[in-house]
Parts: C-alpha cells; structure tokens; sequence
C-alpha cells in the first residue's frame, strides 16, 4: 500500500497513473466504496471522489498529468526551444503571428511560449523568465510601413560613408539639416505627481499659434538655427533658400548638407539655386521614411521637452522663448555632440 504522504511527493506521471488505477477499480467493483479505494491505494477518500467525478464527467483526459508550469525560478524551456521563442520575438510582431496585437506584452508571450513549446506560465512567471534572460520592457521605436530596408541599408553601408569622405577630403562640413513646428495647443511633456484621484492642472493661454524651426548640426557641435512664425511665412523654397545661404555665410566653408525628403528640399527652386552655389553647398537626401536617421531630430525632441509652448501668450513670445533655448545649446556643443551618439545616428560619427 502507498502511504498518503508518500503519494503526495509521486512526480506527476506517477500520480496520474494513481487516479487511473483508483478510477479503474471503482469501474470493475474490485472496491466499492471512496473510502475502500482510499485505503488501498493510500490516498485521501475526498481526492478518490474528486477523480471518480471528473472521470464521469468529462473522462479520462482529466486524469491525466497538467501540463507543465512555472511561476518559479526553474527552468522548463530548453536552450533550442528559447532560440525559437527568442527568434519569433524579435522577428515577428504578435499581430504577424495571429496571436495579438502590436506588442509583445507578457500574456502574449506565455500564449507563444504555449504554442510553441507546450509550457503554461503565469504572467507574473513570464516576466520573471524575461528578465532571467535579458528582456526588459521598453518603449518601442516608431518605424513606418512605408521605409524601404533596401535603401536604408545602401544609405548606412555606401552612401553616407561616401558623402563623409568627399566632405573629409574637401575640408568640408557635413550638416545635418531638419525642420519642426512647435504648437501652444500642445500639452506640456512629462508628469507631475498629484495626490490619487486628483488630477493636477495647468494653466495654459488657450490660443493657437505656432512656430516653426529650421535647424543644421554637425558632429563636433556646431549649431545653426532660424526660427519663423506662421504668419512671417510658412516652410517654404524661399525659406530653405535662406536658410542655406545663411548657413553657407556662417560655416565659412563649403557644407555638405543632409535633409529628408520633404517636398521642399526637392522643389525645382531649391534645385537651381544649388546648382548656382555648388561650390558652397551641396545638398544629399536621406532614404524616404527614415527620421531615426537624422540626428537633428534629437534636437526637435530637446527643444519640445524644454520649451513649454503651451505657457507662451503668443507667437513672439513662444519664438522669443525658442531662440532664447537654442541660443543657450549654441553654447553648449558637448550636448549637441551628443545627440550623434544616440544609438540609431551613431554610424554618423566618421
């Protein structure tokens, strides 16, 4: 006879085989009562009834062994097993595999985990395991449907290396050149901690005005800007024009410049005045869809989080507050050097 205490350290297979034995002699009358069958087979007369009605009730299958689990620091998942969960993680969103959405949250892990490999696993389990093996939660970039790998591989791999070393032998800059708007409309970044329940207000003018920023960076530091209202004018050929002109003048040598693929950059004035000036300036376009790769863009995103547009009553004061900012990182070339070491414009450094 197995002893209760002795039934209960059985590894699961062993214990399934219990109930089917229990069960199975219920069925012939070789016992005849729950409390017979407790007493043969050493296990609890309360657990021979639970087994003897799930087997009436759905049969044998719910006999048998769970599937494995873990909520603890085991290990269940074999090296070759986490190779492929690792590989459909970083290769496949959850909505490509028909399983959920965009991201790879911790219920959609355990249902990949589930499907490939037969583990069931708490959420709490999961995040534990990720951790155990490198996955932290993060934001995700943003990248758009519409960017052509092709192209930004011949940019990071042929293009930019070439345009940095014509720049290298000229004694030339290379400048990297974007545009941004910033709006009163728009809330101030960040939080602010607030008791529970009581959300904290901030005043703003409630009026809509913008201003928009043209502005060049190079890699030891050097910043260009211009700062321009919706009523002066909006991003136009002419702006681009003086912007370029301006920034041929202040440079005092030639510049390569490097933009997106904005309508402007490619407009047929801004094409001729080129060719009129290519002793000075010499413009090349980024791969369509592709900002990660502009690291003036990280200068858009200091200049949004420091400049709080929504506190501006009107446009010339948010303008005056926005030259008075970029003023202060003109003074400041360690930090605009450092936005060429954000790990996507990293390849920028020469």
């Amino acid at each position: 006879m197995i002893e209760v205490g002795d039934a209960r350290r059985l590894s699961p297979a062993a214990q399934e085989v219990v109930r089917l034995r229990v069960v199975a002699a219920l069925e012939s009358g070789r016992v005849c009562t729950y409390r017979q069958a407790a007493e043969v087979f050493g296990v609890s007369e309360r657990s021979v009834g639970a087994w003897w009605c799930k087997d009436r009730a759905v049969g044998r299958e719910a006999l048998a062994a769970p599937v494995k689990s873990r909520t603890g620091p085991g290990e269940l998942i074999g090296s070759e097993d986490r190779a492929v969960l690792f590989q459909a993680m970083a290769g496949y969103t959850p909505d490509e595999l028909l399983i959920g959405g965009p991201l790879w949250t911790r219920a959609l892990v355990a249902e990949l985990i589930r499907m490939v490999v037969g583990v069931t696993m708490t959420e709490q389990g999961v995040g534990k395991w990720l951790r155990r093996h490198g996955f932290t939660p993060q934001r995700p970039d943003r990248r758009s449907y519409r960017q052509d790998q092709e192209k930004v591989t011949a940019w990071l791999e042929e293009e930019y290396p070439a345009i940095a070393a014509r720049a290298k032998a000229e004694k030339a800059v290379v400048a990297w050149v974007d545009q941004c708007g910033l709006r009163s409309d728009t809330a101030p970044p960040g939080r602010s901690w607030a008791p529970a329940g009581r959300t904290p207000v901030v005043r703003v003018n409630g009026r809509r005005f913008r201003v928009n920023i043209m502005s060049a960076i190079a890699s030891r530091g050097a910043l260009w800007f211009t700062v321009f209202t919706v009523f002066t004018g909006r991003f136009t050929a002419c702006v681009f024009i003086a912007f370029l002109d301006r920034l041929a003048t202040q440079a005092g040598r030639k510049v390569h410049v490097i933009a997106d693929r904005h309508p402007v950059h490619r407009s047929n004035a801004v094409r001729a005045w080129l060719a009129d000036n290519a002793d000075h300036i010499e413009l090349h376009l980024m791969p369509g869809y592709s900002p990660e790769l502009n690291p003036d863009e990280l200068l858009n995103a200091d200049v949004k989080r420091h400049v709080h547009a929504a506190r501006a009553r009107s446009a010339d004061d948010l303008a005056h507050e926005t030259r008075r900012f970029l003023h202060r990182r003109q003074h400041q070339p360690h930090i605009v050097r450092g936005y060429f070491h954000a790990r996507h414009v990293r390849y920028t450094i020469q």
